[in-house]
């Protein structure tokens, strides 16, 4: 027998993990010692969260984080080799997406071991289902870039490709610097592109609204520090 690797979400936020996940998870996770995490203590304190009666003293933990070696990471599937089981942790919502874990679920598939996904929050795709733009046609384009003509040309080519496509374009922002962004969209949108914020999403303080650039401008969103989605279609 072979090992699988389950893809292990985790909350968004200080929330209780079963108000936005299903108890799967936390049956998969009481069954499983090694972890592939991005960040040991949180890995740790998410695990003692959905699990409290698991020992901790059992685990053990993967760093894949930027630091972690290349030659070392291409070890951490062989113990599915020995029929063992390895869940792969995201630090915040699903794993492999908008997330390192991706090259961890190829060499699975490379190496004919079963990858299981396992349902739970996905600020991407709970952003998209909120804001009442395309959602039959979507691209997800990660970070626009920092340099302030690079980013001009970023965002005006996504408005572009919207309108050519007719497709909705996502994309994030460090959190501290969300509020530049947001004023860079109002100032080089054209006043009837959409635009949706989307922040906080599944905790107390969630944010959630789609205007036209020309609204917006009457609009003043707390931001700042808040991980957040945009999504633009013209």
């Amino acid at each position: 027998m072979i090992g699988k690797l389950y893809l292990i979400p985790t909350t968004l936020g200080e929330t209780e993990p079963l108000e936005v996940m299903p108890l799967s998870v936390k049956k998969v996770i009481e069954h499983i010692d090694y972890f592939i995490v991005e960040n040991e203590k949180s890995a740790r304190r998410f695990i003692k969260k959905i699990t409290p009666k698991k020992q901790q003293s059992s685990l053990k933990l993967m760093l894949l984080d930027k630091y972690a070696e290349e030659i070392e990471t291409t070890t951490y599937l062989d113990v599915c080799k020995q029929g063992v089981n390895v869940g792969l942790l995201s630090e915040a919502g699903v794993p492999a997406i908008a997330d390192p874990g991706a090259s961890i679920v190829k060499m699975a598939h490379e190496n004919n071991i079963r990858v299981v996904p396992l349902v739970g929050p996905s600020s991407i795709l709970m952003a998209m289902m909120s804001s009442g733009m395309n959602g039959q046609s979507f691209a997800f384009n990660g970070y626009l870039p920092i340099e302030k003509s690079a980013r001009k040309k970023a965002i005006k080519e996504l408005e572009k490709l919207s309108l050519d496509k007719d497709q909705s374009q996502i994309f994030i922002e460090t959190p501290y610097r969300n509020d530049k962004l947001f004023a860079d969209l109002k100032a080089l949108l054209s006043p009837n592109t959409n635009l949706c914020i989307a922040s906080d999403i599944t905790l107390p303080s969630e944010y959630i609204k789609t205007l036209s650039i020309k609204d917006w401008n009457f609009q003043k969103p707390d931001l700042h520090k808040k991980p957040a989605i945009f999504i633009l279609q013209k």
